[in-house]
């Protein structure tokens, strides 16, 4: 299990509105006020619990974010269903379509998952499975 995950991004702002109703899905809050960001950038988590946590921000280094090519973060819905609406969600605030909901047989047979590029490019996936105990 990882701990946290962050990409860098530009327009925080705007990135914020992106990922509050698109991360809602997966009953993540973002537990950082925008008037209050400190270094670690801001990041949402499911209540109650500190991690695992996404984590949005600036570059410490000080250099421009960019987006890796064959990067992704992949997000594990409840149902298909909420594959359906995050993705829905996020092409409603300015995502692009990378793959519509749908069965991927060629990763597992009840592999649902949805595709899309963020507001500044990196690739998300949304993914439901039938057996989804951790390992």
């Amino acid at each position: 299990m990882f701990a946290h995950i962050q990409i860098g991004v530009r327009d925080l702002a705007r990135m914020c509105e992106f990922y509050d109703p698109v991360l809602a899905h997966f009953e993540l809050r973002r537990a950082v006020d925008l008037s209050h960001v400190g270094a670690a950038g801001v990041y949402w988590q499911h209540p109650g619990r500190r991690w695992p946590q996404f984590v949005i921000g600036a570059p410490v280094n000080g250099q421009a974010p960019s987006c890796g090519n064959g990067s992704q973060v992949s997000f594990l819905a409840s149902s298909r269903s909420v594959v359906d609406a995050a993705w829905a969600t996020s092409l409603a605030h300015g995502a692009l379509d990378q793959g519509a909901p749908g069965l991927r047989p060629r990763y597992a047979p009840d592999f649902y998952a949805a595709y899309c590029l963020d507001p500044e490019g990196h690739k998300l996936c949304f993914v439901h499975t039938i057996a989804q105990t951790p390992l």
